[in-house]
């Protein structure tokens, strides 16, 4: 070979060796980059080009899918449907040709649309056999009746509010409701009708929030229901041994290092009482002197042992409930009555029911119960997990004793059901500056059956400003809707 020739030779061999380099860059090294870039249309319009896999409950989909009428630029083939949409939406979220997804429908979306790498046999066997690239599904713990009587019971009530119902056995979440809610079939498409949708359901121009989930991202006082994290804290730290042993309780009891008297609610028996009376009747005094007493850093201890102070993941992500740390001892006397501080998401104050239910066993909470292929083979299977222990067994029997005469003969006797166990605590927290505004309505509860099974632990937060102030009570707003949901998930096993 003449040397130009052999020049020519190598310079064709070096573009060649650099296309190969640049091919390998941008399929390998650039790719996730280049498939998470916005403006690479070509993903979207894969990821609409088929129906997704759904979202189910009860071995039915909640979800569907529709094709999107062709109209102006639109180049996306489907767009997601819902069924009872707003009732679902705390649980699904939204998919939005135009908006993005969020919760189960993004957390979930590689399923959802098939490209999940854990499908990838699926997918090969689809592109062997010429058929179109199909979703898998996600298979919820969700039990449907439990969450329509969550659902309605909330809508009936008005206002704003959140239901969350666990099985105290495995952490399966069985209800998760919020309201007021949103339609996400309503801006699922990406046309001017979505868009207005979209923008009338948005805070800037719906005080309500609707699209806001109650039940995993709200925070709020806790009121008299936190009393139950204290009554632990006072078994499992030894400062009381029975449900029935006689407190050092003065009244009227002066907050230490003030000149202020923790007040009770009317004329109730508070003096020394029992910590069974003191939780039937709901007295400040006993468990404000009580946190007081135990202080800061072991109230602080037994309230992380529930789980405050943690963001949970069900897999979507519940906001951090809050017990705060570095506070004198009438700070902490009022967070010890659910009031200073203190703040918790309706899931926070399920866990707490759920674990003295499951004698002392706190489970992970979680709503993901399978994950399947579109043949509805299993991909995936969440199995139960301990998240930790906040009382022994003997502790947390101790206080069903006390949460289940709540029930019997205390401020929770609307949540009684015929041939059930239950127990349960009300609260009725402070509101605004100054408890200015309506007090939250609250009541945390669970069933136990014949054979000694517990299936299911129930919170329910109601805050309805429309309402008389002096209607408002745990036990008569919320503790009717815990009852229903209550008797749908027993139902729902016979």
């Amino acid at each position: 070979m003449n040397k130009p020739l052999r020049r020519i030779a190598i310079f064709c061999g070096l573009l060649v060796l650099t296309l190969l380099l640049r091919d390998n860059w941008l399929q390998y090294v650039k790719a996730d980059s280049l498939k998470d870039d916005p403006n690479n249309r070509r993903v979207t319009i894969a990821r609409y080009a088929t129906p997704r896999g759904d979202i189910i409950v009860d071995g039915n989909p909640i979800t569907g899918s529709t094709e999107t009428s062709k109209t102006g630029l639109n180049d996306l083939k489907y767009k997601r449907t819902y069924k009872n949409g707003p009732m679902w939406a705390p649980v699904t979220g939204y998919a939005s040709q135009a908006f993005g997804a969020t919760q189960l429908e993004s957390i979930e979306d590689g399923i959802l649309t098939g490209n999940d790498d854990r499908l990838f046999f699926r997918k090969t066997l689809d592109m062997i056999t010429g058929k179109e690239q199909q979703g898998g599904n996600v298979v919820t713990t969700l039990n449907g009746a439990a969450q329509k009587a969550a659902y309605d019971g909330l809508k009936k009530q008005g206002g704003k509010g959140a239901v969350v119902a666990l099985e105290p056995s495995t952490g399966k979440i069985l209800a998760l409701a919020s309201y007021p809610s949103y339609d996400p079939s309503s801006f699922a498409g990406n046309t001017n009708d979505d868009a207005a949708a979209w923008k009338k359901l948005q805070k800037k121009y719906n005080p309500d929030d609707p699209m806001l989930n109650r039940a995993l991202r709200e925070t709020y006082p806790p009121g008299s229901t936190f009393k139950v994290v204290t009554a632990a804290a006072a078994l499992e730290y030894g400062k009381y041994t029975s449900a029935d042993q006689r407190t050092e309780s003065p009244l009227p009891w002066t907050m230490p290092g003030t000149t202020t008297q923790l007040k009770n609610e009317g004329n109730i028996p508070c003096e020394n009482a029992t910590m069974r009376e003191a939780l039937r009747v709901s007295c400040n005094t006993v468990f404000g002197k009580i946190g007081s007493d135990l202080g800061n850093d072991k109230m602080l201890a037994e309230a992380e042992k529930f789980g405050f102070g943690s963001e949970q993941f069900v897999p979507v992500r519940s906001s951090a409930s809050v017990f705060s740390d570095d506070m004198n001892p009438s700070q902490t006397a009022l967070s010890s009555i659910g009031q200073y501080n203190t703040a918790a998401t309706p899931l926070q104050m399920a866990m707490v029911a759920s674990a003295v239910a499951n004698d002392g066993k706190l489970m992970k909470p979680y709503m993901v119960d399978s994950l399947e292929s579109s043949n509805v083979d299993t991909v995936a299977t969440t199995e139960p997990e301990e998240l930790s222990r906040p009382l022994s067994s003997k502790n947390a029997q101790i206080l069903q004793d006390m949460m289940e005469t709540v029930v019997d003969k205390g401020t929770g006797t609307r949540a009684k059901i015929d041939g059930v166990t239950v127990g349960g605590k009300t609260g009725t927290a402070q509101h605004g500056v100054e408890n200015s505004k309506n007090p939250y309505a609250w009541f945390i509860s669970y069933a136990k059956l014949s054979d000694g099974s517990s299936p299911v632990a129930v919170a329910v937060v109601i805050e309805d400003e429309s309402a008389n102030r002096d209607d408002i009570s745990g036990g008569g707003l919320a503790a009717p809707i815990a009852k229903n949901v209550m008797e749908a998930v027993i139902d729902s096993k016979k």
